[in-house]
């Protein structure tokens, strides 16, 4: 069965990206363009992979569009601070299950928000009672020198 607005859910695109700008605002729309979905309108949705979706390198739907997505991101201005943002998914080993995105943001180090979401999703999973094929991370962290975003999501279409 198909989605009556996206149709069937079959692709992921992975992304992250930072941002800087003049403004919290204009540093959260550098840190999309910078992770590639910035040309979007997007759509924030949990965090549920369709059974069979498959990961893609680019997005293949006209920009402008609504996008469905999956993300963590944090903005701040606080200078001399470290702020990271990253996503997890965690694929099934059997493609007729449903696989979990996991999101995190926060004051942190980049590979501490990886090692968050990454165990995020093999407790999802666990829940579950759905083996895993496959955990893949995407993160992107910045230490703050003025208006400065991160941004790590999961787009679906």
């Amino acid at each position: 069965m198909t989605h009556p607005l996206f149709g069937k859910l079959e692709h992921l695109y992975i992304c992250a990206g930072v941002g800087r700008g003049e403004t919290l605002l204009t540093a959260f729309d550098q840190a999309l363009r910078n992770a590639g979905v910035g040309d979007y309108n997007l759509l924030k949705v949990s965090s549920i992979v369709p059974p069979g979706a498959r990961v893609s390198q680019t997005i293949e739907v006209p920009r402008g569009s609504l996008l469905p997505i999956a993300y963590g991101s944090i903005s701040s201005t606080d200078k001399g601070e470290v702020i990271s943002a990253a996503v997890s998914v965690a694929l099934p080993q059997d493609e007729k299950h449903v696989g979990v995105i996991m999101e995190f943001s926060g004051y942190t180090p980049e590979e501490k928000a990886r090692e968050i979401v990454r165990k995020m999703a093999i407790e999802a999973m666990r829940h579950r009672g759905i083996a895993i094929r496959e955990i893949i991370v995407k993160s992107a962290s910045a230490l703050i020198e003025g208006p400065t975003s991160v941004f790590a999501g999961v787009a679906l279409w």
